[in-house]
């Protein structure tokens, strides 16, 4: 009975220790699978989001100008020259400053002379050439007795109210020969347009006087002249009511202006060449005249003066 109860203690402690070698085994093979299989030292370091990619600019670096951001919005860098032109505008225009007073440059206009009336410069007109008695040079242009005789009277049509006073003119003959006159004197009809009636003087120059009438063309002059430009106020003129000329000019006058508490006042032409001013406005002020190119001079301090040559100081450019 005894050796068979040490027979079944034998077995017994046996099969306990096949079961401890047998757990032990299976304990160290799941820790080396544990081993091998887990994640390294590397992959614990940090996420991949934390290394920025070749190319790409980590959002955590902040830049010299930052400029905030919408989420999900498209970051977009603004054109440097579309930036230019919002700030750089296109420079603005300079106005030109006019002539404020008799001795300061005049504003000077294009030669396309746009206010000139029948006469033209550059245009050569046809006509024919006769002569009167000049007398002692008076004429409807009133500038008075003139010791100038190179002078003509334009045909009524082209005399036009009075607008070729004081015109120069280059008159040529079918011989060749040339004269240059100023006109202070109306033709009156029949005279036809085209035609100019000489001083005897002039007429002289381009044919006998015996021939009494001939054939020629003529141009506008813009000469060149050493006199400026006087103002002269007609007899009876008062600050209430006047008539004022200009005297001298080198182009044919267009316009007469007076300065008044509203502004600038264009004077009507009568054909005994005064801009006339019926109500007294602007008579003593500043006056403003402009020629058939365009070109304005402005004369002030003038007083009212009848019948009296004021001299200025200023002339239109020659053209």
């Amino acid at each position: 009975m005894a050796s068979r109860s040490h027979r079944s203690s034998s077995s017994g402690r046996r099969r306990t220790a096949l079961v401890a070698v047998t757990v032990a085994a299976a304990v160290a093979l799941v820790a080396a699978l544990i081993v091998a299989f887990g994640p390294d030292d590397k992959t614990e370091a940090g996420p991949v989001a934390a290394t920025p990619v070749s190319g790409t600019r980590a959002t955590s670096t902040p830049t010299a100008t930052p400029t905030p951001k919408t989420p999900g919005a498209k970051t977009t860098t603004p054109s440097p020259t579309a930036s230019a032109r919002k700030s750089s505008p296109p420079p603005a225009a300079t106005p030109h400053p006019s002539a404020t007073a008799a001795s300061a440059p005049p504003r000077k206009a294009s030669g396309a002379a746009p206010l000139a009336g029948r006469i033209k410069p550059g245009v050569s007109y046809d006509g024919v050439a006769t002569f009167y008695d000049t007398g002692n040079g008076d004429g409807a242009c009133l500038y008075g007795p003139t010791a100038d005789v190179m002078t003509a009277a334009m045909n009524h049509t082209d005399y036009e109210t009075s607008k070729a006073c004081g015109a120069y003119i280059l008159v040529h003959a079918a011989s060749g020969a040339s004269v240059t006159v100023r006109i202070t004197n109306e033709c009156p009809l029949p005279c036809a347009p085209g035609q100019l009636d000489l001083s005897p003087q002039a007429f002289a120059k381009l044919a006998a006087p015996v021939q009494g009438r001939i054939p020629v063309t003529w141009t506008l002059l813009s000469p060149s002249i050493s006199d400026t430009i006087s103002i002269r106020y007609k007899t009876g003129s008062t600050r209430y009511w006047c008539a004022i000329q200009a005297i001298g000019h080198r182009n044919p006058v267009a316009r007469l202006e007076v300065e008044t508490a509203a502004g600038w006042s264009a004077l009507p032409r009568t054909d005994y060449n005064y801009f006339l001013s019926e109500q007294g406005s602007g008579c003593g002020g500043t006056i403003r005249i402009t020629d058939i190119y365009g070109e304005q001079l402005e004369i002030a301090g003038l007083g009212v003066k009848p019948d009296v040559v004021q001299p200025t100081r200023v002339q239109f450019a020659r053209h």
